[in-house]
């Protein structure tokens, strides 16, 4: 016998169905779209926490098993799925379950690979905190790498600087106070652009509650170079101890030699992005420690854009293809004289550029 052909309306209306799934946020009281889903459990909404490969953890928000977790799968027809996606999903068992549908997001998280090509990290963030410390040593090209991403994708930026408390300790030689001086100049400069910044160590109970204060009702992903201390401030800030092993605790590692004498790098330890709450306050995501910032995938007149500083001079160049170098009336140029704009973010502008293959 030959399969019957659906018309369009038959059609249509099974596009529908599909669609509307993504909408829905109530348990659903039946499902009948095949044999195999008759097995499941009611459509719920949840929230993905956490990602291993095809499997993603999923903590309920249903009235009836709220906070759960649930190991899941997601159906084939659905887009990667990221740590913070809000999602619809159907339990197949007492810890496992099938992520039928993707809640839309309002914001999104990602990185280039190696290709260009975008890699999503977290979805539905209010801000991103990028986290540097005195050691490993920080440098202005990579912190300035990380605020032209967030500001391409138009999400708030957090300038944090942890370990502060090594600052004044590392003051008993003059290398030392350069290198404290140092940190300390980059984070002023940071603070008189207009970026949000702040000092915090995990051994200063003050900092943390300002940290706190700050974040409170939002979703945070952390990013910065690996050792700078990004999961122990998860774990201060959820009241754990990193010596403690308590379960759910972020993973904290040490400093490694890199192969330059003297020169200290931070050693990867969280493999995978993770989402945890903070009691009384938002939510923090910790994404996987990385020593580049690639931005391939920028143009340009994007990267400009990039720095917010240079935003008002855009288009004041005498010349339309200015390449803010040594031109006569750049507007950049007259900017750093004048002292609108330093010196070391014009550097970091064509050093990237040049990178990117279009200085």
């Amino acid at each position: 016998m030959a399969k019957r052909r659906l018309n369009e309306h038959q059609l249509r209306r099974i596009s529908s169905q599909q669609k509307a799934r993504g909408k829905r946020t109530q348990p659903a009281a039946h499902n009948t779209d095949s044999d195999a889903e008759a097995t499941l459990g009611p459509e719920q909404e949840g929230l993905i926490v956490c990602h291993y490969g095809q499997q993603l953890d999923v903590e309920s928000l249903s009235d009836a098993t709220r906070g759960q977790l649930f190991r899941c799968h997601q159906r084939s027809n659905l887009p990667p799925l990221v740590t913070g996606d809000k999602v619809i999903w159907q339990a197949e068992g007492d810890s496992t379950g099938i992520i039928v549908a993707l809640v839309p997001r309002h914001s999104a998280m990602s990185r280039p690979n190696a290709r260009g090509e975008q890699r999503s990290i977290a979805a539905n963030i209010d801000r991103v905190a990028v986290v540097f410390a005195p050691v490993p040593e920080p440098f202005g090209n990579l912190l300035d790498r990380y605020l032209v991403a967030i500001e391409h994708l138009r999400l708030k930026p957090l300038l944090l600087l942890n370990k502060c408390d090594l600052m004044p300790e590392e003051t008993s030689n003059h290398s030392a106070d350069e290198a404290a001086l140092k940190v300390s100049d980059l984070l002023k400069l940071y603070a008189g652009i207009g970026y949000d910044t702040l000092r915090v160590s995990c051994h200063q109970p003050a900092t943390i509650d300002s940290l706190k204060d700050m974040l409170s009702g939002e979703t945070a992903v952390f990013v910065g170079q690996s050792g700078v201390g990004k999961s122990s401030l998860i774990n201060t800030l959820r009241g754990i101890d990193d010596d403690d092993n308590a379960a759910g605790a972020a993973d904290v590692g040490g400093l490694s030699r890199g192969r330059a004498v003297g020169r200290e790098k931070g050693t990867h330890t969280t493999t995978a992005t993770k989402l945890y709450h903070l009691p009384g306050s938002g939510d923090l995501v910790d994404s996987p420690g990385i020593r580049e910032f690639g931005l391939w995938h920028i143009e340009a007149e994007q990267l400009m854009y990039g720095f917010v500083e240079f935003r008002p001079y855009a288009g004041q160049c005498r010349f339309r293809d200015c390449r803010h170098q040594q031109e006569p009336g750049c507007a950049l140029l007259a900017a750093v004289k004048k002292g609108k704009i330093h010196q070391s973010r014009l550097k970091s502008y064509h050093h990237i550029l040049q990178e990117l293959g279009r200085g």
